[in-house]
Parts: structure tokens; C-alpha cells; sequence
């Protein structure tokens, strides 16, 4: 509960993981039919760059700001949602901007500032409910949700040594109540080890349709530093590979330092 993200909004791993989210949400809502969606490490929901957090750190002026400044096709969409919505959007912020009427977010977060910064956000909106709940704790809770149809975001901050198993345990049990769901963890890519046993915990799970998708800026070599992220996704909606091969095409030359070992890959840990 000590992790604030603000520290770290707007750095290549949001930019990489928001801009997957949003073609993600816009590829679900083809269907016309109500979404449900859930967001288990939700945040503050915005991000003010200027403020001493995020200066502090510089990661900002390393990520979404390279990309507002050369922008890239395939980004249009995503960059254009950060522009409207003002403050630097959480994902929080950046789920509600696509919601459609008839949608539904619920949002959880467990430290006591952030949500409340998060009820003062969406105070008096009827599609989104915000809950001061552990994470894991709410898959069993919040799902299966009444529209029978949803995406649940998990984006922890990864604390803690054992975060890996907790991710794949809470996937696991959150894909056991609503299997039909569409499901999209973050994690951190520091070396390869961590990485390799959670994608095999996966794969063991018997769940089908598991796709990874992992951004790069350097070999993962060295363990104190973050060297790349991923998304896996279960259930991703069709043409999801090609969409998030785009995606990575656009950002790594804007993100990368241009050091050995870059690379983006996007893998399917289990077959349909």
C-alpha cells in the first residue's frame, strides 16, 4: 500500500499499457451490447506531470511526452484521449472517457488518499462505482458482473516478492467466476526468470487463449531495473495480435534510448 503512482505516471510502461487498454476497450465495444469493466489497482484516476511527483522523477518527459511531440499513426487515438482529458490520465480516467451509455466501471483502490481522490473524481457518476477494497479481493466480489460481458484490468505495483504467483493466482480465480471475460494484467520485465515462471503458471492453468504481449527497451539482465513490461491477455478480442503489433511497432523507436537489446514480442501462451 505504500506504492503511489504518481511517481511514475505517464513512463513508457503507462504509455505502453494504456495505449493497448484503449484498443482493447474500442474493440470490445463494436458489439453493442452493455460492458462491464474493472480496475483492481486503479490510482488517483489523474496525474498532474508538473506537480513534485512526477518531476521528481523525469519518467513523464521519457514517455507520454516524447510521444505527444512525434506522434505516431497508430498512437492517433490513444494521444488524442490524453489531450482531452486535460491531467494525465490514469486508467481510471482514460476507461471512463470510452464508456458508451449503459457501460459500467467500478474502480478499486486500497490506499486511503488515492481513493479518495478517486470519489471526488467520479462524485455523482452514475456509471462508476469506487471501492476502498483489496484487489484481490474483489474478483471474488465483483464478478461475474450483470452485463455479462467485461474487461478486468489488473496493474499492481509489484512490492512484493511473491507478486508474480499473486498475479497468477488471482487470474486464475478471477477467470474461475467469469470465464468468458476479458482479462489484461501489466507486469514488470527486470529479468527473465520471474517472467518465464509466471507465463508457465499460465500455461499450466488450463486456461485457453492467453496472448503476451511485451515491450523491451534493453535486455532484461540486470534485476534492479525495470527493462521492459507486458500485458497477458486472456480472451482478447479478434485481431488483437496485429492491433498490439502495431502498437509496439509505434512506440519503441520513440521510447527506446536506442540501447542493445530492444525489442517488442507479442506470444501466445495458450492456444484458443
Amino acid at each position: 500500500m505504500n506504492y503511489r503512482h504518481a511517481f511514475h505516471a505517464g513512463n513508457f510502461a503507462d504509455c505502453m499499457k494504456h495505449a493497448l487498454l484503449a484498443w482493447l476497450l474500442r474493440a470490445m465495444m463494436r458489439k453493442s451490447t452493455p460492458l462491464f469493466v474493472l480496475d483492481t489497482h486503479a490510482g488517483r484516476g489523474q496525474y498532474d506531470l508538473t506537480d513534485t511527483p512526477a518531476q521528481r522523477t523525469g519518467e513523464a518527459e521519457r514517455g507520454i511526452q516524447r510521444l505527444l511531440r512525434d506522434p505516431r499513426p497508430a498512437l492517433f487515438h490513444y494521444l488524442d484521449l490524453v489531450r482531452s482529458l486535460g491531467l494525465y490520465p490514469g486508467s481510471p480516467n482514460l476507461i471512463r472517457a470510452l464508456l458508451r451509455p449503459g457501460d459500467r466501471l467500478a474502480c478499486c483502490e486500497l490506499h486511503p488518499e488515492d481513493a479518495e481522490a478517486l470519489r471526488q473524481l467520479f462524485h455523482r457518476d452514475e456509471q462508476v462505482s469506487v471501492h476502498r477494497r483489496d484487489a484481490w479481493e474483489a474478483l471474488g466480489a465483483l464478478l461475474p458482473p450483470k452485463e455479462k460481458r467485461g474487461l478486468v484490468l489488473i496493474d499492481g505495483p509489484f512490492e512484493e516478492p511473491d507478486e508474480f504467483t499473486r498475479l497468477a493466482n488471482g487470474l486464475i480465480a478471477g477467470h474461475r467466476r467469469f470465464g468468458n471475460g476479458v482479462f489484461v494484467a501489466w507486469y514488470p520485465i527486470k529479468h527473465r526468470a520471474p517472467v518465464r515462471a509466471f507465463h508457465t503458471a499460465m500455461k499450466d492453468s488450463g486456461i485457453r487463449d492467453i496472448v503476451a504481449v511485451e515491450l523491451l527497451l534493453r535486455e532484461p539482465l540486470d534485476p534492479g531495473r525495470l527493462n521492459g513490461c507486458g500485458l497477458l491477455v486472456i480472451n482478447p478480442p479478434y485481431q488483437f495480435e496485429a492491433g498490439a503489433d502495431a502498437l509496439l511497432e509505434a512506440l519503441l523507436p520513440i521510447l527506446g534510448d536506442r540501447e542493445a537489446g530492444e525489442a517488442l514480442v507479442v506470444s501466445r501462451i495458450s492456444d484458443e
